[in-house]
């Protein structure tokens, strides 16, 4: 490989790290959320994975105390998941074409 073949890859290398850091900090703008319950329980997250708030239907709390925690633990999950969705959307996009996004295939 030639001096000019590397010195491009370099900056290719930190082209794609900056639009990655562009990504990251978008994510943490996007926000989604998360339900159980039939809505007794919601939580939101940001697209980076970051709880920012739970609510709790006051009916729900006249129910016993285990079924709460599982409903709040129900609602966190769905809402990472949908975090999760979102930043595999969106880093999906910047990917050239036929390029498999990382984290799609199990155990790599």
């Amino acid at each position: 490989m030639s001096e000019l073949d590397l010195a491009e890859l370099m900056r290719q290398a930190q082209q794609m790290q900056e639009t990655m850091g562009h990504l990251q900090r978008s994510l943490e703008q996007v926000i989604v959320e998360g339900s159980s319950g039939a809505g007794m329980v919601k939580a939101k997250a940001t697209g980076g994975q970051r709880i920012v708030s739970i609510e709790i239907d006051p009916a729900a709390l006249a129910e016993d105390r285990d079924m709460v925690q599982d409903l709040v633990v129900a609602a966190v999950n769905n809402a990472l998941d949908r975090a999760r969705e979102i930043a595999q959307e969106r880093m999906s996009s910047m990917l050239p074409p036929g390029m498999i996004p990382p984290g799609t295939i199990p155990g790599l």
